[in-house]
């Protein structure tokens, strides 16, 4: 199938690779030259793990062209970004490709699918996408060009393994014909549970979904913080009972529910937000959500409660990254860490394997890292931070673990959310 995709950042640039990797012909489009130039020449414009070779190895084009793009393809994807600005999610970005995308279906004679693929409220695809597709085509949806929407749910830091090894597959369409047509972009992928519901329905699974987990992290967290005023109870071990039960024993999704300095990323803060700004404007009020989002506020500054006095000391700060697997730094735990030891008179000095921020001081190795530090807290837990317990041996700085990733016996003075 000939498919353009409009958006080359996480979700589109990894969805084109990924497709054009089982044979489909994909074109990307971006509004931005770099970007483009960075597309075209194999070369990965953010850090994902397995995306520089996918890119070397499929045929996978990118243009400016996104007229051009429409005509010569059967099926469009919408990939572009829709932030929240603090009242509703922000559709400029939807709205302008929706127009664009029907101004090139005007002169095309073929039939065309456009199919919404970025995060929008129930009801956006039908009243806000199609009414500015017939408009700007002066065709009909359904009689002249169908309409979909299918839902991503790819994780930064294993998005192309989550996309190559997809769980579900939801195909939101308008009509039998949308639906057929969606199902042939997927027919690779044959042996994957596969949902055709509507396009609303679509829309809402991809919220659902994504209130579930950030509410087991701040359930795990909520948890966390009753076992840190509790005498002898570690929040791990509270876990591994948790864990244990047969009702979710061996489920992927128990790596949500583990406690920790609270969730970032461009997904789970936006999304959160939107769903309980979206229920408030139906009349539903949404106060799971709104604990979710209040929980995962606060926890951060938790990490630096547990520090006491650092006014005049040198404290690192290790991770800068969301998440560990991506440069991501959208929403990051560190930031209101970072905020809150510079207020309280420390000296901080921050460190990531990959995330860099302008206007922070940071480290270029981990060893330069603790080199000097009176206190050490983990935000992010890479993998290269296992060695801190070796590195940091002999020299007695404070270590607050904001991930449990290392154990109390590994340090003279360690400190740690849900550890009483």
């Amino acid at each position: 199938m000939r498919v353009s995709i409009v958006g080359t950042g996480y979700v589109g640039l990894v969805t084109g690779a990924c497709l054009a990797e089982v044979g489909h012909e994909v074109v990307c489009v971006d509004m931005t030259y770099d970007r483009v130039a960075m597309v075209n020449s194999k070369v990965a414009p953010f850090h994902e793990p397995e995306l520089p070779e996918l890119l070397a190895a499929v045929n996978l084009k990118a243009t400016l062209d996104l007229d051009k793009a429409v005509r010569e393809t059967e099926l469009t994807l919408i990939c572009v970004g829709t932030p929240f600005d603090g009242k509703q999610i922000d559709l400029s970005y939807v709205e302008s490709v929706a127009a664009q995308i029907g101004e090139a279906m005007r002169g095309k004679d073929d039939y065309h699918v456009v199919v919404v693929k970025s995060t929008v409220v129930p009801g956006t695809t039908e009243k806000v996408v199609l009414p500015l597709l017939e408009k700007h085509s002066g065709k009909r949806a359904g009689a002249d060009f169908g309409v979909g929407m299918n839902p991503e749910f790819l994780s930064e830091g294993t998005a192309v393994q989550d996309s190559r090894e997809p769980d579900r597959i939801v195909l939101g369409g308008i009509d039998e014909r949308t639906w057929g047509a969606m199902a042939a972009l997927y027919q690779p992928w044959d042996d994957i549970p596969t949902l055709l519901v509507g396009v609303a329905a679509a829309e809402m699974i991809k919220y659902a979904s994504n209130a579930l987990q950030a509410t087991l992290i701040s359930f795990s967290n909520e948890m966390a913080n009753l076992a840190a005023s509790v005498g002898g109870v570690d929040i791990v071990d509270v876990e591994k009972g948790l864990h244990a039960s047969h009702l979710i024993r061996d489920a992927p999704v128990l790596s949500f529910l583990k406690s920790g300095c609270g969730f970032g990323g461009s997904c789970f803060p936006k999304d959160l937000a939107a769903l309980a700004a979206f229920g408030a404007a139906q009349g539903v009020t949404m106060p799971i959500a709104a604990s979710v989002l209040e929980i995962n506020r606060a926890q951060p500054l938790k990490l630096v409660e547990l520090l006491g006095d650092v006014s005049g000391k040198r404290v690192t700060v290790l991770g800068l990254a969301f998440k560990p697997g991506t440069d991501d730094v959208r929403e990051s735990p560190a930031f209101p860490v970072i905020a809150a030891l510079k207020d309280k008179g420390a000296q901080v000095l921050a460190y990531d394997p990959v995330a860099t921020v302008d206007g922070l001081d940071q480290a270029e190795s981990l060893v330069d890292a603790l080199d000097g530090a009176d206190a050490v807290v983990l935000v992010t837990s890479w993998p290269e931070f296992a060695q801190v317990p070796t590195l940091v041996k002999g020299r007695d700085p404070v270590v607050v673990d904001g991930r449990r990733m290392w154990t109390p016996d590994q340090f003279s003075d360690y400190r740690a959310l849900g550890l009483s």
